[in-house]
């Protein structure tokens, strides 16, 4: 190799470094959590299905002066310009909501599904929000047994990341993965806990802190019902709806959907586009809009899989839409 071409090649590794180190900084939020003297906590509202309504989670988001740190409602309307506008209403949070069912050789469970959707992660260099963009969401499953107990809950960003899964005290310990240590999950920087305890509660409710500004959930725990309501919490009502409602919501005289429904951006979220992801991630997931959020649904219909691994090559096995597949993929025994 010539020293002309050695001198090419470091020069294209220390700009690979230069991408990467922000990156891992976006990944990895170790900033303490602001302390505040009452913690807003948005409670969901009564719920038309009693399995939904009875395992619903709270939600504790810091940083609620800021608007960006509220859960809102995914709406539409005209901008100056005349275009179509899809946007998150902070005045009206909502909380969209399904149930299914899937089976393994164990048994059927029911997976209950809540989706919240934040106005925006705000642009920042220091420090680095990798996953800067509008219109992001987080989604909780609570998976339960036959007896409609939870056994597991997953956590994920509605883009597929930053996926968690969680095991309660209701799991058999046969149906853990075969490398379970037991000890604390390491998500990218944050810290979760290896069991969620919901059995000595008569009224559990699990309760998922929210870091502000990137929304990550930087923890999970299961509280009894009725501490949520005591002088440390600020209780925000929060609206339920079926997740069906995102594809309809109130435009003009007639509906729009929350997803794109044709070209590149089928089954992504309209104005979602993440442009530091789609810059530092893109190559290695070979896809363009690694970041976006997108709808969960069946990717027969929409072409876009729910994936929750950057193996570009595990993109069908790593899919939450067939729920079974994607436990066997990560471990669960179930």
């Amino acid at each position: 190799m010539t020293l002309h071409a050695k001198k090419h090649v470091k020069q294209v590794l220390l700009l690979v470094l230069m991408l990467w180190i922000p990156f891992w900084q976006g990944c990895a939020e170790y900033r303490a959590l602001p302390e505040e003297v009452r913690s807003a906590v948005y409670m969901p509202g009564p719920m038309p299905e009693p399995l939904i309504d009875r395992w619903a989670p709270a939600f504790l988001t810091y940083g609620y002066a800021d608007v960006y740190n509220r859960i809102g409602r995914p709406s539409a309307r005209r901008t100056p310009g005349g275009n179509e506008e899809v946007w998150i209403d902070p005045q009206a949070p909502t909380v969209y909501t399904l149930q299914r069912t899937f089976s393994t050789q164990r048994g059927t469970y029911t997976n209950l599904f809540y989706r919240v959707h934040f106005p925006s992660v705000p642009f920042s260099l220091i420090p680095f929000h990798l996953t800067a963009g509008d219109n992001p969401g987080i989604m909780i499953v609570v998976t339960l047994d036959d007896r409609h107990r939870p056994v597991l809950v997953a956590s994920v960003h509605t883009c597929g990341c930053y996926l968690a899964i969680v095991p309660t005290d209701y799991l058999p310990d046969e149906a853990l993965p075969e490398n379970w240590t037991g000890r604390t999950l390491e998500v990218y920087g944050e810290t979760l806990p290896p069991r969620l305890v919901y059995a000595p509660f008569e009224t559990p409710r699990l309760l998922v802190h929210v870091r502000p500004g990137v929304h990550r959930i930087t923890h999970l725990e299961v509280v009894p019902g009725g501490q949520l309501h005591s002088d440390r919490y600020a209780p925000i009502a929060m609206t339920g709806a079926p997740m069906q409602d995102l594809l309809r919501l109130p435009f003009d005289h007639g509906a729009t959907s929350f997803y794109y429904e044709e070209g590149l951006m089928k089954g992504h979220v309209k104005g979602s586009l993440k442009p530091f992801e789609t810059l530092l991630m893109s190559l290695i997931s070979l896809d363009l809009f690694v970041g976006s959020d997108k709808i969960y649904a069946d990717p027969q219909e929409w072409g876009n899989r729910f994936y929750t691994s950057l193996k570009f090559w595990r993109r069908d096995e790593s899919d939450m839409w067939d729920f079974a597949e994607f436990l066997k993929y990560w471990g669960w025994r179930l």
